[in-house]
């Protein structure tokens, strides 16, 4: 084997093993039919970008959502053939002195991660502090040498390869010298420790959220109102002349029994995998003439509508075809993908092994193979507002430094696809409600 061809070896399994495909180039999920796709999203939700001046330009979001361009790092998109970044091995600066009351600083500015997001650490201001990663409050104690604890937040991949540790430095989002503040005071926390002042402060002794009780009653999930307004858009005729409710005989809840329990699904029409809001989008205008983009107030309460009329009947997607099945393939190795600025796959939040069931600041992290797309669309109380499956990827995603695709493009569909495989067999129960 020539010394070239060996090189080349190596680096295409090193991008097989970043992706999750460890047994080799035959497991790698097939791109090539998946088809070109126009989005019918409202603008907001579309992934767009306005034109600044001088090669800049700013994102295209939601209201009060960031419009930072994050266009230098990888997406989910099947476009985007850039690799995870290259592990880097360096070595600490010398002649930078740490300054503890910068680390701390550092450690603590939400401008910058915050790290408390997933570390533990002494003061009554750390609140409310994550879980995600190890509690470093007496860190000082195991008497780590400064170069280690410079790597690990430099690019901790160095040591542990599958970490869910962002690399810090290797995107720049810490500098070489805040590195060495951040290291200087870690070097600090030494024990032993106070007795704590409030239990809620520590994601260990934290009382874990006990939910909004029962989701569809109406007295307590706003979203019900919503749904219960599309039934005028059931019967009313577009500009066709034609009304849902002129194919579909016997109003939603007798015509559309059963019918959510299989989306996602390979529609064939339109060559590629679609949920209720993906269908709703391009099958409304074609027949009735109504308008429903994706993430349109019309879209959600006509999908929360058509999917209450399967609650409580299990979910039973059908995956048997080759089409589902090349699209799951393809949705999973999304759920995988390390990608934005703090290189993060869903995966590290949302698995059993990683964050799942811990806490990201004050925010307890969804189990993804437990089921969690049963109850969406769903009412976010922090938001005031109805919000369906897409919309969360994307809100997931955007503060993790990605920019974010089309609320129905097909990436984001095959990884619901995916998702929803965990909800077999489990009564689905919309709208939902969380906070």
């Amino acid at each position: 084997m020539t010394v070239a061809r060996s090189t080349l070896i190596r680096w295409f399994c090193a991008l097989t093993l970043v992706a999750g495909c460890a047994a080799g180039a035959r497991d790698a999920p097939d791109y090539s039919s998946v088809p070109a796709w126009s989005s019918r999203a409202i603008p907001e939700a579309q992934g767009g970008f306005k034109a600044l001046g001088d090669g800049k330009r700013e994102a295209v979001r939601y209201k009060g959502w960031t419009t930072r361009d994050f266009g230098e790092f990888r997406t989910y998109a099947y476009a985007d053939p850039r690799p995870e970044p290259p592990v880097r091995r360096v070595a600490m600066p010398s002649g930078v002195a740490g300054d503890v009351k910068k680390g701390r600083t550092l450690f603590l500015a939400r401008a910058k991660a915050p790290c408390t997001g997933c570390h533990l650490i002494p003061g009554d201001d750390v609140w409310p502090a994550g879980s995600v990663g190890p509690d470093l409050s007496t860190i000082a104690d195991r008497k780590l040498p400064d170069a280690y604890l410079y790597q690990q937040i430099y690019d901790a991949r160095v040591v542990f390869p599958n970490t869910s540790m962002p690399p810090w430095g290797v995107f720049g989002v810490f500098t070489p010298e805040e590195i060495v503040h951040l290291v200087a005071f870690l070097q600090s926390l030494k024990g032993p420790l106070p007795p704590e002042k409030d239990p809620d402060r520590n994601p260990v002794t934290r009382a874990k959220p006990v939910g909004f009780g029962d989701n569809l009653d109406p007295t307590n999930n706003p979203a019900l109102l919503m749904a219960e307004a599309a039934q005028a858009g059931w019967t009313a005729k577009g500009s066709t002349g034609k009304a849902c409710a002129d194919c579909h005989e016997g109003g939603p809840q007798k015509s559309m029994t059963g019918v959510a329990t299989r989306f996602p699904k390979f529609v064939a029409a339109y060559r590629r995998v679609m949920s209720i809001e993906d269908l709703l989008a391009v099958h409304a205008p074609e027949k009735t003439g109504a308008q429903m983009p994706a993430q349109s107030t019309t879209n959600l309460a006509m999908t929360m509508l058509v999917k209450m009329a399967s609650n409580g009947m299990p979910v039973r997607i059908d995956t048997s075809s080759q089409e589902t099945r090349a699209a799951l393939a393809r949705g999973k190795a999304s759920f995988y993908r390390r990608v934005g600025e703090r290189n993060h796959a869903c995966a590290d939040c949302h698995t059993p092994e990683k964050g799942a069931g811990k806490f990201l600041g004050g925010r307890l992290l969804g189990d993804a193979t437990a089921g969690l797309t049963k109850h969406f669309p769903l009412w976010r109380t922090d938001r005031t507002e109805v919000w369906d499956m897409r919309k969360r990827m994307q809100w997931c995603m955007t503060p993790l430094g990605m920019n974010m695709l089309a609320a129905d493009a097909i990436e984001y569909a095959e990884l619901e696809l995916y998702l929803t495989t965990f909800d077999v067999g489990k009564p689905m129960s919309v709208p939902g409600i969380r906070h």
